[in-house]
């Protein structure tokens, strides 16, 4: 269950949504709308959140976004909703607009030869069946092994990565059941960034994720919009609040569906709404569910 003190602040969040003319639901995939999986490309989401998340777009009052570390394309074969979502791939190196517009930041050359040795790294080790090639970054996954087996490859791959990271100023990064190597200029904080330029100041907007990759997401929001821890552990993070998926993500779900589906007022009190929401989330810091403790 959730305390009471979350749902007070749940309550004052899509009361503002039902207000405003406008709002925005940015989302992380993996392990957010979906539970991990030994083999990513089978991490198909909880059952119930792609009719919600389709509902909700057609409300046409909601901007929905999914920013995840995987290919953007792959987001959307995954999630199987017409018409597709908005989204950002690859930590926000892809952007596929909801009009199917694709933009790709550029891959310098020394980046790319960073990647390329990370990459012959992993196939000195015969690990290359554990690999995940996106753009700008390089993945290896152990989900499903053993704890031997994950500390034994985590040890080995970090041992060479280290170095590689260090020499081509990339980012290295654990994940639940992995380590990636990427690109360092662009993470899940700048897409959320990118998504605020271009939205009202009053509009509501939530981001909902589940690992540390989304921390710089809950940063990004903060004094801004509602962040969402969205896992079934509690752990440290800049969020506002957590919830367990898949009830209670699918009841968070709901809910926005339902306040889309009141007529907004026609006249400024959306705007003030959005803006005590603004000075309510900025004054409660990182709230946590009462389980949590």
């Amino acid at each position: 269950m959730i305390d009471s003190f979350s749902q007070h602040r749940l309550r004052e969040f899509f009361q503002s949504v039902a207000k405003a003319h406008q709002s925005a639901l940015l989302m992380d995939y993996d392990g957010t709308l979906a539970a991990f999986q030994p083999m990513t490309r089978e991490a198909h989401p909880y059952p119930g959140v792609p009719e919600l998340v389709e509902r909700i777009m057609k409300t046409g009052r909601t901007r929905v976004v999914l920013i995840s570390g995987r290919r953007a394309h792959e987001v959307i074969s995954l999630l199987d909703i017409s018409p597709p979502p908005e989204v950002w791939g690859t930590h926000g190196l892809e952007h596929l607009r909801a009009d199917g517009s694709y933009q790709m930041q550029s891959i310098d050359s020394y980046t790319a030869e960073a990647l390329t040795a990370a990459d012959q790294w992993v196939d000195g080790l015969n690990l290359h069946h554990l690999a995940e090639h996106k753009p700008g970054s390089l993945a290896v996954h152990w989900r499903g092994l053993s704890d031997d087996e994950a500390h034994e490859i985590r040890a080995k791959v970090t041992l060479g990565w280290l170095t590689i990271a260090d020499r081509g100023c990339l980012t290295l990064e654990q994940f639940d059941g992995g380590i990636e190597i990427r690109m360092n200029n662009r993470n899940k904080g700048d897409a959320v960034r990118a998504v605020l330029a271009e939205i009202n100041a009053g509009d509501p907007v939530a981001y909902l994720g589940d690992d540390e990759s989304d921390e710089a997401a809950f940063r990004a929001l903060r004094g801004r919009g509602l962040s969402v821890l969205v896992r079934p552990q509690w752990r440290d993070t800049a969020a506002n609040l957590w919830i367990r998926p898949p009830a209670q993500l699918l009841s968070f779900l709901e809910d926005w569906l339902n306040a889309c589906r009141h007529r907004p007022d026609h006249d400024s009190e959306s705007t003030q709404v959005g803006r005590d929401l603004i000075e309510l989330l900025d004054g409660l810091g990182n709230g946590r569910d009462s389980s949590s403790h």
